[in-house]
């Protein structure tokens, strides 16, 4: 298995220690963590994990797919199409789109 496959969306992990560590963090765990913000949902982990939890379920009775795979597609057609890039020299720079 691989570390990012758990069980439940609780890990306690230290994610945000290091630079691009928090690609290692499970998907559904960082949808839950994204969850707890705005002042009275704050540090209230269990009650996110519940909401994704039935969130989930309704997805899975509504589609008849299975929820990670959507919640998996979502994130991927959320994704960036283009991006930019410095291109130029002798100290004049601009910036190019490019597609990723």
């Amino acid at each position: 298995t691989a570390p990012n496959q758990v069980y439940l969306p609780h890990t306690a992990g230290r994610y945000q220690m290091k630079r691009f560590r928090k690609a290692k963090c499970p998907l559904v765990e960082r949808l839950v963590c994204c969850m707890m913000f705005h002042g009275r949902n704050a540090g209230k982990k269990l009650m996110a994990v519940r909401i994704v939890k039935h969130a989930l379920e309704i997805i899975h009775i509504l589609t008849d797919q299975n929820p990670m795979q959507v919640l998996i597609n979502a994130v991927s057609n959320a994704g960036p199409r283009e991006d930019s890039t410095r291109v130029g020299s002798a100290g004049i720079v601009r910036r190019q789109a490019v597609d990723v």
